[in-house]
């Protein structure tokens, strides 16, 4: 599968903000875009002229960059939440956190969802008690999150169960530190989600 392999800190300074694209370093004064928070390339300092079309392909850009995502795979959840009863852009985004490797991420087992990603892609993640190795695996309410045994012993999950607490975890989800699992409670309302996105712009978007 195609997958960006250039510098992830040029897509946070292309959308001109912090994407936490890579866990702990987008914290700390390193981060590129502190010392360049304008878009990359010979024109960078320029002034673009922000059209409408340009403001709505931005935001849509925005999300898949956050919740990497390929452009296909984010149609064909447009085309979902487009199915669903009520508002489309709400849909998209609850569709987008049900995903099991930013499950994984919110619940502070990872530092990003790349790092979420790698971890579910190597088969250290269980729902219901079955291997899952898919990222895009979506979970359901009252599913159960595990890290398989043989897994809790691995660098990432020890630094992981001690950090626990210090990561807010959004209020549908539950951590269970002592057997490093996570209790979906629910599907979030957009109320519970804390991306900085304008799901409306990407309505407009795809509707033209």
């Amino acid at each position: 599968m195609a997958r960006y392999t250039d510098a992830d800190c040029k897509r946070c300074r292309r959308e001109k903000m912090k994407l936490f694209l890579k866990g702990s370093k987008c914290e700390s004064p390193k981060c590129p875009f502190e010392k360049r928070p304008y878009p990359p390339g010979q024109h960078g300092r320029g002034r673009s002229k922000e059209s409408e079309y340009l403001l709505q392909l931005r935001e849509k850009q925005k999300a898949t960059r956050m919740y990497g995502v390929l452009e296909k795979q984010f149609s064909n959840y447009y085309k979902e939440a487009q199915r669903m009863p009520g508002k489309t852009g709400e849909n998209l985004l609850r569709i987008l956190e049900s995903r099991l490797d930013n499950v994984v991420f919110r619940a502070g087992f990872a530092k990003s969802r790349d790092m979420a990603r790698q971890l579910v892609t190597h088969g250290h993640l269980m729902v219901n008690g079955h291997k899952v190795d898919i990222p895009s695996f979506r979970v359901s309410p009252n599913d159960v999150v595990d890290v398989r045994p043989s897994s809790l012993e691995m660098t990432p999950f020890i630094v992981a169960h001690a950090e626990i607490g210090e990561k807010t975890v959004p209020p549908w989800l539950e951590v269970v530190p002592s057997k490093m699992r996570i209790l979906v409670h629910s599907i979030p309302s957009r109320e519970g989600i804390d991306t900085q996105v304008n799901e409306q712009l990407i309505v407009e978007l795809y509707s033209k």
